[in-house]
């Protein structure tokens, strides 16, 4: 599948876009175009080949070895090339069997026995236009990509999903209190008033510290960094400063914001673990610092080698790999250290009930209540208000297309918030209601798996609309996808058990 590979040109930091008709008559403008397309043994059009009938044959591979360019431009103040603004830029592949722009196309059987020696033209066009205005010359573009009646459907969509979960928060918190208030008004005497029943029965073990109190400390801060990133990150997105049109501006901003937060991760590591009652703090700032980091580091640090040994251009020169170490170590992880220590100077949270010194025993749960059905399927509602927006994200990342509603992503990321903290404060009420007090590792771990159906989907979205060729390219997808898994159990996680500690 040769033809699925494009050639990416740009301009003035614009890409070329190679702009033709579709078979419904819609105009459309890629950023990229193919290298050729291909004529299967039935005799059917595959890629590029369907745009046009001069391409015909059985079994049949076309290159595109010559492009005809179209740049158009302002004209300068003076009516010379100076102050000259570039407008548009637009290509048409052609496919020539002969050099100089002459024979039919450039044709080539399936299999063929010696190499064969290809030349390639471009030609370039200047045209002055001046009916474009500067701050729309991207609209030809962007108006190609998926409309916003799509979006519109991915955000009612979610609503649909929160206001469910919404509806169902609301119903069990009024039974249970009328419930309460019902048994209350029945008893006739003051002993049996005092007795309790059902959640409350825990009431003195709900705010005992978990098992691995320290990664879920870790994970607590980190999850927060995550947080804060993505929120800022989506802020500046929306007012317009990290747009297509600034290349490699949303991922420095990532990089650099995740970096600026590391203050954040350890603070909130370091209050939580205190609260916890733990005591090895110089442990928990160091987890702190290089656990996450360093195992996203090593997943980067192998993909880039994968993209070496290949020989490509997109991978990242040995100076930026020094520079990314030099902000790990010389500004994330002080910060860190600064955030830990505040956070260790802070008095713990204080519980509203004290925990009784001896555990209650926990007894025999339902299916239903059991730890991992409940994860399965608590992270559910959760990916079903974000798969839609997941397939616009992966396609910009690797199906060649570019993603620009920022602003439906924000509103998609406040509703993925609103949708963890229900779902896990519900099921938290279930586990207590249940006299199973263990919430803590439970909260996070059922928001938190809506990564793991990401990461289903997106070995779907792999096998089912990339079509990707050889191990590299394979290991290069999963190896990013992973890192991404990563941070959405981290972003989801944290809101989770926030949310559950704060309903408690």
């Amino acid at each position: 599948m040769f033809y699925a590979y494009e050639n990416r040109w740009i301009i003035d930091n614009m890409p070329i876009a190679w702009c033709y008709k579709t078979q419904t008559e819609d105009n459309f403008c890629s950023p990229g175009f193919p290298i050729g397309c291909y004529i299967n043994a039935e005799g059917e059009k595959e890629g590029a080949c369907v745009i046009s009938d001069e391409y015909s044959g059985k079994d049949t591979y076309f290159i595109f070895n010559h492009v005809d360019i179209k740049i158009y431009y302002h004209p300068g103040y003076t009516g010379s090339w100076e102050g000259s603004r570039l407008v548009r830029a637009v290509l048409e592949p052609r496919s020539y069997s002969k050099s100089g722009c002459d024979g039919p196309p450039l044709g080539m059987p399936n299999k063929f026995d010696k190499p064969i020696a290809i030349d390639y033209t471009y030609s370039v066009q200047f045209i002055e236009k001046d009916d474009i205005e500067w701050a729309s010359r991207w609209d030809y573009i962007l108006d190609s990509m998926p409309h916003t009646s799509i979006q519109w459907f991915s955000i009612m969509n979610s609503l649909v999903i929160v206001l469910f979960l919404s509806g169902m928060v609301a119903m069990i918190t009024i039974r249970s209190l009328h419930k309460d208030i019902a048994r209350y008004n029945q008893m006739e005497s003051v002993e049996e008033a005092q007795e309790e029943f059902g959640w409350k029965l825990v009431h003195g073990d709900v705010f005992r510290p978990p098992s691995k109190a320290m990664l879920l400390s870790v994970f607590t801060g980190v999850g927060t960094q995550v947080i804060a990133m993505t929120f800022i990150t989506l802020g500046f997105a929306c007012l317009g400063f990290l747009s297509p049109a600034n290349r490699g501006a949303l991922g420095t901003a990532v990089v650099l914001l995740f970096v600026a937060l590391g203050v954040v991760a350890g603070y909130c590591s370091a209050r939580l673990y205190k609260t916890l009652g733990g005591e090895k703090w110089k442990t928990n700032v160091m987890t702190t610092s290089f656990l996450v980091s360093g195992f996203v580091f090593l997943i980067f640090f192998l993909m880039n080698l994968i993209l070496w040994v290949e020989g490509s251009s997109a991978a990242i020169p040995f100076s930026t790999l020094v520079a990314i170490l030099a902000l790990w170590f010389g500004i994330s992880v002080p910060l860190t250290f600064i955030g830990a220590y505040f956070g260790y100077k802070r008095q713990p949270i204080q519980h509203p009930v004290r925990t009784n010194q001896i555990p209650r025993q926990i007894p025999d749960q339902l299916m239903y209540t059991k730890p991992l059905p409940c994860i399965v399927m608590g992270g559910i509602l959760p990916f079903g208000c974000i798969f839609i927006q997941l397939f616009f994200i992966l396609s910009s990342i690797w199906a060649h297309q570019l993603y620009y509603m920022f602003g439906f992503m924000f509103l998609v990321a406040v509703i993925l918030v609103i949708t963890c903290s229900e779902t896990t404060i519900l099921l938290c009420y279930f586990h207590l209601a249940s006299e199973d007090y263990r919430w803590w590792w439970r909260s996070f771990l059922t928001a938190g798996f809506t990564a793991v159906y990401f990461f289903i989907y997106a070995i779907h979205f792999y096998f089912t609309k990339l079509g990707v060729e050889g191990f590299a390219s394979g290991m290069l997808y999963f190896g990013y996808t992973l890192i991404m898994t990563i941070m959405i159990f981290l972003f989801t996680g944290d809101q989770g058990r926030l949310f559950s500690s704060t309903a408690t």
